[in-house]
């Protein structure tokens, strides 16, 4: 079995192309060999009779198990099957193995037979000798190929007939030209019990809530117009992801199939709405909880999520303030991401995932102009919420968002 890539260990044959008995010439396609990246042709580099198959078609052996034995039309091969099999000297070997001519037998009364050639995988050797398969050889001369500037993929760099077949001037001199220069190198930082604490919760989450995603995209232009208004006030300061919150809030109110928590007995439907923030700090992600968030106002949401959000990067914020959320926001879009995915804050039933406002053109009134949106996209887990609920939230949320002035209805 010849080792036809670098890192193959063992191959497969796809197909024999010769079956024993056949007459074998050099260059010959013997058999097409599956390996870890492709499969390929295998040429044989000797002529003779296929005496014995060694593997059978699909059937996968370690590299240099025997694959075939080629050697003079009815030679007894028992001998050297059994001394391959036991380590003898007809074992494949990392030298070349060269074809014995013929000699005259000698006077002695005994005689001698032929010792044919078990195949192997040498393609190389010193004196700056090119090697290459007889038919890679005819294909190069017919195509006027220098057979020198070719790289060969065959084993220990034997140029075969898709080398030839593949050849491209300008490729290969530009890749003959380059050679890597640096070195792999890796830092080690210790996770820290955030970090493994993140990873595990969720782990836990993605891999065992069904995950589906709710994509929409809002027309933001009223709720630029409401936030500039609603800012005018010099001792009013509130930002988009505080309207947000709100809206979320205002939209579980209807919606309590969202703020829900899934057990193995029952669902646990939420009468409270407790908000978390998703904040971002140097060892990873925080979710301080807005307690009973439909309750307050944009100035109320706008100053506890700033409390809230400094604690957390100060490592000043207490575990009361990050337990007991029902829903959660993810907001990006100061980054300047458009659209994000994210997952479940469990034991959540959804997550909300806020990208960036967008000038774009939309069509308003049968007419193109340019508009302002903002694309979110709600993250639930199936086992709760259906996905008629989910896009019911939505809906109302759009309503809220796109319309300010409902949310004090």
């Amino acid at each position: 079995m010849p080792r036809l890539s670098d890192t193959m260990e063992e191959g497969t044959v796809a197909t024999w192309l010769k079956q024993e008995g056949d007459d074998v010439s050099e260059g010959d396609i013997l058999a097409e060999i599956e390996t870890d990246k492709a499969t390929m042709e295998f040429e044989s580099f000797y002529s003779g009779t296929l005496l014995k198959i060694g593997i059978p078609e699909g059937g996968t052996a370690p590299v240099d198990q025997l694959l075939a034995i080629i050697g003079p039309k009815g030679t007894d091969i028992s001998g050297i099957t059994e001394n391959y099999k036991g380590g003898g000297e007809t074992a494949v070997t990392s030298t070349p193995v060269k074809e014995i001519p013929k000699q005259e037998a000698p006077k002695q009364e005994t005689k001698t037979e032929p010792t044919p050639v078990v195949q192997t995988t040498i393609s190389s050797t010193n004196n700056g000798r090119i090697f290459a398969s007889p038919l890679a050889k005819k294909l190069a001369a017919d195509k006027g190929i220098n057979l020198e500037s070719v790289q060969g993929s065959g084993e220990n760099g034997r140029i075969v007939k898709k080398d030839i077949e593949n050849y491209s001037p300008g490729v290969t001199s530009a890749a003959a030209s380059y050679t890597p220069v640096g070195e792999e190198a890796f830092e080690e930082v210790k996770n820290s019990q955030m970090r493994k604490t993140i990873a595990k919760r969720l782990g836990e989450s993605k891999f065992t809530a069904p995950h589906y995603y709710l994509t929409v995209e809002l027309d933001m232009d009223h709720a630029i117009a409401a936030r500039i208004a609603i800012n005018s006030d010099p001792n009013v300061k509130i930002s988009f992801n505080d309207m947000i919150v709100k809206a979320c809030a205002m939209g579980l109110r209807k919606h309590p199939r969202v703020n829900t928590q899934w057990t193995n007995d029952v669902t646990r439907i939420a009468k409270h709405i407790h908000i978390g923030v998703a904040v971002a700090v140097e060892d990873g992600l925080l979710v301080p909880v807005l307690k009973f968030a439909d309750q307050m106002t944009f100035s109320q949401i706008g100053a506890n999520v700033k409390d809230l959000a400094g604690k957390a990067r100060n490592k000043k914020l207490t575990p009361q303030e990050m337990e007991g959320s029902t829903f959660t926001v993810s907001n990006l879009g100061m980054f300047g991401i458009k659209e994000f995915t994210s997952i479940i804050n469990q034991p959540n039933s959804a997550i909300l995932s806020v990208g960036a406002i967008m000038q774009k053109p939309v069509v308003k009134n049968g007419q193109i102009a340019v508009g302002n949106t903002m694309t979110v996209t709600l993250a639930c887990d199936h086992r709760t919420v259906d996905g008629a609920t989910g896009a019911a939230f939505l809906q109302t949320l759009r309503t809220y968002i796109e319309n300010p002035v409902t949310i004090f209805v």
